[in-house]
């Protein structure tokens, strides 16, 4: 399989409503795009990172450099080649950059299922047909705001409420959420924000039947995070702690977790969120798709990945409409009555890109020629 260019751009997209989590609030969102071209057919991918490095140290400034420096270079003479299931060995002469290496790999299975006329989760190995889904709602301006965002999302049947919490809007905010909805599927999402000094205080989340705790402390804190775990009933779920594959078998040696979000961007692309699937049902760890804001390129691809077996829990895949007046797929991702997502059935990410809406956000581009 030859690649003949490469495209990358930016797309400028505004947000429904802003969207505030423990490390600031985001209004819109600049996603990076890549566009790999082969025998008249198109690859698209899509890079997780974001603008600023506070959810990790990639931005899309940096991963915009590393694809077009290395690693669309070394598609091009021979270095990497154009299969996918070998892309993340043979990048790896790229010390980390995993969204940038995520983002040009996640384009070239997109092209290889397109050129074998099959849906990308065939290519996985996943077998769903429908996935439940869940929503991740922001700190808001209120609790009374808060509630209200509950009550619309959970008429739309999410299969469970995620919200962001930091310190001074935790105890109290999900208490007032199990008092009015006491058999809610309920989580709460730290973004790093606490530290094990204040292990005591995070213990009084135990009263609440929480799925999980996602991400209380620093994504470096293995041990901390253990010794979390070995005081609290309420399962810790990791996430920007698991950055790879050697990380996730850190945490499950120390038992850090009981809960695993998986983000194909974080920890290096489809290949190796894959290999995090493998090795989180062989430990016992259920494991969900965790989202970036993603325009629909990414979210397809996250549809296609939580098709695999130890995808169990709910992901954050909800709906084109929850986070965009206008997204830039055809068809939109959409919610079924039940509040699950049909996974499509259409070669590659199984929606059609559009073109003409996603020049019209396009605020910068560049072809790489082969």
């Amino acid at each position: 399989m030859k690649i003949e260019r490469v495209d990358l751009r930016t797309v400028g997209m505004p947000l429904v409503t802003p969207f505030q989590t423990s490390f600031g609030t985001q209004k819109d969102r600049l996603a990076l795009l890549v566009t790999v071209y082969s025998d008249g057919l198109q690859g698209w991918g899509e890079c997780t990172a974001g603008e600023d490095p506070f959810y990790s140290s990639e931005t899309t400034k940096t991963a915009w450099y590393v694809l077009e420096e290395y690693l669309i270079p070394a598609l091009f003479n021979g270095r990497i080649s154009a299969e996918p299931e070998n892309f993340y060995r043979e990048s790896g002469f790229v010390r980390g950059h995993s969204m940038a290496r995520a983002a040009l790999e996640a384009a070239l299975w997109d092209l290889k299922a397109r050129r074998e006329n099959i849906p990308l989760h065939r290519l996985f190995g996943g077998a769903k047909d429908k996935l439940p889904t869940g929503i991740s709602i922001g700190i808001q301006p209120s609790v009374e705001e808060l509630l209200e965002q509950i009550e619309k999302n959970k008429g739309h049947g999410y299969k469970r409420i995620k919200i962001k919490i930091k310190p001074g809007w935790d105890v109290d905010v999900v208490e007032a959420i199990r008092v009015k909805y006491p058999d809610l599927p309920l989580m709460v999402d730290a973004n790093c924000a606490y530290s094990l000094e204040q292990a005591d205080y995070l213990a009084q989340l135990d009263e609440f039947n929480l799925m999980m705790i996602e991400q209380p402390f620093a994504n470096d804190d293995f041990l901390d995070h253990a010794e979390l775990q070995r005081r609290l009933r309420t399962p810790i779920c990791l996430d920007e702690s698991i950055k790879g594959v050697s990380a996730l078998r850190t945490a499950v040696s120390l038992k850090a977790c009981r809960v695993l979000n998986i983000k194909q961007g974080r920890v290096g692309g489809p290949s190796q969120a894959i290999e995090c699937n493998n090795i989180s049902r062989d430990a016992g760890i259920p494991a969900w798709a965790g989202g970036m804001l993603e325009t629909g390129i990414g979210r397809a691809l996250n549809i296609h990945l939580a098709t695999l077996d130890n995808f169990v829990l709910p992901g954050d895949i909800s709906a084109s409409s929850r986070y965009w007046e206008e997204d830039i797929i055809d068809p939109p991702v959409e919610l079924n009555p039940d509040g699950s997502i049909t996974v499509p059935k259409g070669p590659g990410i199984g929606y059609l890109p559009r073109v003409n809406r996603i020049e019209a956000v396009t605020q910068k581009l560049q072809t790489l020629p082969g």
